[in-house]
């Protein structure tokens, strides 16, 4: 009985050390989770019968160090879940978020796994409930015509009314200018002038030009005494027709104008349209939001990463490449968005690294040699026994 004990012992714990190699040997693998060996008592008929490893548990309860890269496609989950990934058909989950743009587009993991999410209409609406392959289109975005010019500035109050007509080419018959950039269908540039010239107290013309050409009738506005605007009460409008393009009419909202005794100030001066561009990279937001990036400025929301989660999640089934798959034990996944119930937060621009601890791993390596060892002596010592029972016959 000693020498089977013996045995299971050495067994028990030889599979202990392939768990602690296995560990060590990944303490750089992006995503893994370490794992130990379970020992339980083995009895046979009411008598002792040495030792079994029971199970072997992974650490899903702490988190590997967020490693930052600066890739843009690098993500690491802080807490809760794991990334969704398809491959041939069979879905997969992992906590490595070293992801690639494969020669289609799509996004993927090192063994060619398809990262999962909700993909976004042209329109850029998030197609939720409909779970798939979040992939990149690798076309151009086209130029979008500009229909509105986001301006805001402060007139200076006590500014001095000119005496002289209005001139461009005059520099004392205004008091302000400001020029913005608009773009006709055709992605063409176009630089909006505006002449601010005060005509009285709290009361000025707006004089607007495009590409040096005058636009339109003067445009009168005119302010409280608190320095708050009083008219127009509605938006001031251009007018032109581009070169081979088709015309435009771009709107300026002067609600937030302000006429303060402080000096001639712009604090916003953005136009909505845009050349046309080509695609040149992605990036994640930390809500898992994915973006292409475009060489014309503009960003495009094409999707949005999905985070699963396990009632059980040592109940998954170990699968290649640090990936795991559902099973009976662990239970039906929970799907949602990263940050929402019980599922991590993302970290864009970095991954997540393996969460073994290899000083204590060192220290599991030292006791599991010893309790090798020490099996090695009952084995000994039983063969040592049976030898001198049997020489006293």
């Amino acid at each position: 009985m000693s020498l089977s004990i013996g045995l299971s012992g050495l067994r028990a714990t030889n599979e202990s050390l392939g768990v602690i190699s296995h560990n060590i040997a990944n303490v750089s693998t992006a995503g893994f989770k370490s794992a130990r060996a379970e020992f339980a008592a083995v009895y046979g008929g009411g008598q002792a019968g040495g030792v079994g490893v029971s199970n072997v548990s992974q650490d899903f309860g702490r988190d590997g160090d967020v490693v930052n890269t600066g890739r843009a496609l690098d993500l690491a989950i802080s807490g809760n879940g794991f990334f969704m990934t398809q491959h041939n058909g069979q879905m997969s989950y992992t906590r490595a978020g070293t992801f690639n743009r494969d020669a289609d587009n799509f996004i993927v993991s090192g063994n060619g796994s398809r990262l999962q999410g909700y993909m976004a209409n042209e329109a850029g609406q998030l197609q939720q409930g409909v779970l798939g392959d979040l992939r990149i289109d690798g076309g151009s975005l086209p130029a979008k015509a500009s229909t509105k010019l986001d301006f805001t500035a402060n007139l200076k109050a006590d500014a001095v009314a000119p005496t002289s007509v209005f001139d461009v080419a005059d520099a004392t018959s205004y008091n302000f200018s400001q020029s913005s950039e608009v773009y006709d269908s055709l992605g063409s540039r176009h630089v909006v002038t505006q002449y601010f010239v005060k005509t009285g107290d709290n009361k000025w013309n707006v004089h607007s030009q495009v590409d040096g050409a005058a636009v339109g009738a003067p445009q009168a506005m005119e302010f409280n005494t608190d320095g708050t605007l009083l008219t127009p009460a509605g938006s001031m409008t251009l007018n032109f027709a581009p070169a081979g393009a088709n015309a435009m009419t771009i709107s300026i909202d002067p609600a937030k104008m302000t006429q303060y005794a402080a000096d001639f100030s712009v604090s916003r001066n953005q136009a909505d349209g845009y050349t046309a561009g080509e695609l040149a990279g992605v990036r994640f937001e930390s809500n898992g939001d994915m973006y292409a990036v475009f060489t014309n400025g503009q960003d495009q929301l094409k999707g949005k990463v999905v985070m699963a989660n396990f009632a059980n999640p040592n109940g998954l089934r170990q699968g290649n490449d640090t990936t795991w798959q559902q099973s009976f034990a662990s239970g039906a996944p929970t799907l949602g968005e990263p940050g929402t119930g019980t599922l991590g937060s993302l970290t864009a621009g970095a991954y997540e690294g393996s969460n073994v601890e290899l000083t204590g791993e060192l220290v599991n390596l030292m006791t599991a040699q010893r309790n090798y060892q020490a099996n090695s002596k009952t084995i000994s010592t039983a063969d040592k026994m049976t030898q001198i029972l049997f020489s006293s016959f």
